[in-house]
């Protein structure tokens, strides 16, 4: 598994720190100054894709709705279908939520 070239102390203490924010806006406030505008986007649009790629949305759709290349969807395909399944694990959250 893939997850297990990941895994360190330096990310481990990213990720302790992610798991204390509270609510959205200490999320905002936290990635505001950890990340730069176009890392935090980038990120946000490979969720976005998830999303639509499990919505069964086409590559052609996804591509105009979120301004994501062909090659940023093939590989967010690529990780839902061969990945840690996290993308399915927090969309499937997510999905709970709204419910």
């Amino acid at each position: 598994m893939q997850i297990d070239k990941l895994r360190g102390e330096q990310l481990d203490q990213l990720f302790d720190a992610i798991l204390t924010l509270k609510d959205r806006e200490e999320c905002y406030r936290f990635f505001d100054d950890i990340a730069t505008m176009s890392e935090i986007h980038a990120i946000s649009q490979r969720l976005q894709v998830a999303k639509m790629l499990s919505e069964g949305r086409t590559y052609t759709v996804i591509e105009q709705e979120t301004n994501a290349s062909t090659a940023t969807i093939s590989r967010v395909r690529r990780c839902i279908n061969y990945g840690s399944e996290g993308y399915k694990m927090v969309l499937g959250r997510l999905t709970d939520e709204e419910k």
